[in-house]
């Protein structure tokens, strides 16, 4: 039996989601990316049904073993195997029916999400007898076909206008229109501004974007309305104190080792058995990803209900310090005012270890935090994101072990350079590293982790021994470029005790408390200089720490 399986991809998503300053933008954006391989895949296969196709019988499972299956039943002309991490795959009776529903995928993008380009990619293969298995299939159309077309791909160089055409503020495009305009429905709080097709078709889809969000992270069976937190839908309403505080974060997380966990569950098992356990893994992690992200969403509601966050943060007519833009999976990405990024981070790496999936064993995943001006390029912070991630990423190999880790980047100014070119620049103290980035989340073996980070912020910043010298302390990070004897001096000088404990009964952490350094890092000029950037949203004390 000769089916056909289609991979669906998108390319150049990064820069189409965050190219723009503006947040609702960004999140209209993210709204259309996740739109074009999911919801659209599922209404562009029931619109196929017309006067051609009069007797078209598809199926979109609403459970991984849903019946009919496409190789028993010979009337059903596609089946959607999963729609996930990026990709959508799907099976079709003929590739002339694999084209018509490329075809008429790609027009409703051209028409409803200008910018975003698809990649399509067909194969036709033998379902019984002793040919390739699906598993095989689909890897092998995803590592050549779809990756060879999105390297091939020509870029687009569209007309940027004539001496008489406006520019999109946005994209520098040709604008068609003004951003005031009633399907846009921004408030007059807005100014105006000309806008691109593109941009346009962002900012309709805000709407549905801010109504998908609501529908996820509100829990009806708590006694919250919907109307108690408003979603921000720009960086000024995330809790920027005038005069005092005026930071985002971006904070891009990736769990870690998931193209292997796809992999590997569909080795030696049949074209069937494969179809439902990649559903299966596929939903779980989507289920693992939205859990852990609710989690964070409870816990910045529940500091401000006890009133712990509002004493902290200026919040805009009850809008929330904090907004999600990609999520549904174990990519996500979310903003939020700059003293919470690194606290979110944490607490959403945590919460997704704590989920469980139905493939692979335990979840993990990296952060990067990249903390700006609230106007600064989001797109540029964005990408520092991403690079902290891989930077996290990599250093999660060399311990070669399975663990959740983090890395960030407090950037006071502008940002030059590469995550590496920054830290060579200006990181660098007279026994080695100022910094100790990136490290594991938690680790029972070893001091250096956020935990211990996190514990000598706390102390640093409410201990009684500590919190009264915080100019002395603030001053200590000049010091601590000197090494460990100038560090040494510095805290006999002053009168100061033995730094904070990043673990207790810890032979290093002891040494390290002493000097400020240990072979050849600088274990307190991370803690310093997130001082000021730190809330913390949990309880814990010295002792759980």
């Amino acid at each position: 039996m000769t089916l056909v399986v289609t991979v669906l991809d998108t390319t150049g998503i990064q820069p189409y989601i965050f190219g723009s300053n503006r947040l609702r933008e960004n999140v209209g954006a993210s709204y259309l990316v996740s739109q074009v391989t999911d919801e659209w895949v599922k209404e562009v296969l029931k619109d196929l049904r017309d006067d051609k196709n009069k007797n078209w019988k598809i199926q979109i499972p609403a459970h991984p073993e849903d019946k009919p299956y496409i190789e028993e039943d010979i009337t059903l002309n596609a089946e959607l195997v999963y729609a996930g991490g990026g990709n959508t795959v799907l099976l079709f009776q003929t590739i002339d029916y694999a084209k018509e529903f490329t075809r008429k995928l790609s027009r409703k993008i051209l028409e409803k999400a200008p910018g975003i380009n698809l990649v399509a990619a067909h194969k036709e293969f033998e379902w019984n007898g002793k040919s390739t298995p699906l598993y095989e299939v689909i890897q092998e159309v995803m590592k050549n076909e779809v990756d060879r077309a999105k390297q091939q791909r020509v870029p687009s160089a569209p007309l940027l206008g004539l001496g008489v055409t406006a520019d999109c503020r946005s994209s520098r495009l040709v604008a068609v229109g003004i951003s005031n305009e009633d399907q846009y429905k921004m408030t007059s709080e807005h100014q105006a501004y000309p806008i691109s097709r593109e941009i346009g078709a962002k900012l309709v889809a805000v709407n549905a974007a801010n109504k998908q969000l609501k529908h996820f992270i509100f829990d009806s069976k708590k006694p919250h309305k919907k109307d108690d937190y408003k979603i921000p839908l720009d960086v000024d309403d995330m809790g920027r104190s005038e005069g005092e505080s005026s930071y985002i974060a971006i904070v891009h997380a990736d769990g870690n080792n998931m193209g292997k966990r796809f992999q590997d569950v569909g080795k030696d098992k049949s074209n069937r058995d494969y179809i439902i356990e990649v559903r299966k893994l596929s939903n779980s992690i989507q289920e693992a990803g939205k859990n852990a992200l609710k989690k964070v969403y409870e816990t910045v509601v529940k500091s401000l209900d006890s009133g712990s966050l509002t004493e902290k943060i200026n919040l805009k007519d009850n809008t929330l310090p904090f907004r999600p833009i990609v999520y549904g999976g174990d990519d996500v990405t979310f903003v939020c005012d700059g003293r919470l990024g690194l606290e979110l981070a944490a607490i959403y790496l945590q919460e997704f270890e704590d989920q469980s999936v139905s493939y692979g064993g335990k979840l993990t995943a990296c952060a990067g935090v990249c903390i700006v001006k609230s106007h600064y390029p989001f797109a540029r912070a964005y990408e520092l994101s991403e690079d902290l991630c891989k930077s996290a990423k990599k250093y999660v190999k060399t311990k070669n072990k399975d663990e959740s880790a983090i890395d960030w980047h407090l950037a006071a100014s502008g940002l030059i350079g590469s995550v590496n070119d920054i830290r060579e620049r200006e990181y660098q103290g007279a026994e080695g590293k100022l910094y100790m980035r990136p490290v594991l989340l938690a680790q029972d073996d070893e001091w250096r982790t956020w935990q211990g980070i996190k514990k000598v912020i706390q102390e640093l910043n409410n201990n009684e021994r500590w919190k009264d010298k915080r100019n002395k302390v603030i001053a200590l990070r000049e010091i601590l470029r000197k090494g460990s004897r100038a560090t040494k001096e510095y805290l006999k000088a002053y009168g100061l005790a033995d730094l904070p404990l990043f673990k207790n009964d810890d032979n290093q952490a002891t040494q390290l408390s002493q000097n400020g350094w240990l072979n050849g890092i600088c274990g307190y000029f991370d803690a310093i200089e997130a001082m000021e950037f730190y809330v913390s949203l949990t309880e814990d004390t010295d002792e759980q720490l």
